[in-house]
């Protein structure tokens, strides 16, 4: 399982979203599995970014979605999950219930490298 967290809508985080996708897609057969949540203080704003996001990254919505991209209420986050408060994008994977790589990035850090070492990463919850 991989989980993104992010508390604004970027190229970068575009950019990793349809890759990571594209990695469920790919791994259907391992049962991988993904979801975005979008951290909010404005749920019915930011419900327009999420919707641009998949447009732009070719990500299905509804039932045939791969990936669920959603909005969670408040920009703390769930306060099970701990996310960092100056982190703009955590993505969790977890193996079973163990999270095995956790990736956090500051406002404006996650680049290229940053998506690429999170898309790699995702071999270490292949079973």
């Amino acid at each position: 399982m991989v989980a993104i967290f992010a508390r604004s809508v970027t190229d970068e985080l575009t950019s990793l979203v349809k890759q990571i996708d594209e990695q469920v897609a790919k791994n259907a057969d391992k049962k991988m599995a993904s979801f975005v949540i979008l951290l909010s203080n404005d749920a019915d704003g930011d419900e327009a970014k999420l919707n641009a996001l998949a447009e732009k990254a070719g990500i299905k919505t509804g039932k045939d979605a791969n990936l669920p991209l959603t909005i969670f209420d408040g920009v703390a986050g769930p306060p099970n999950y701990k996310i960092a408060e100056d982190a703009e994008v955590t993505v969790l994977h977890w193996l079973g219930r163990k999270v095995v790589v956790n990736h956090a990035f500051a406002k404006g850090k996650l680049d290229k490298d940053g998506v690429k070492a999170i898309v790699e990463s995702t071999s270490k919850i292949l079973e």
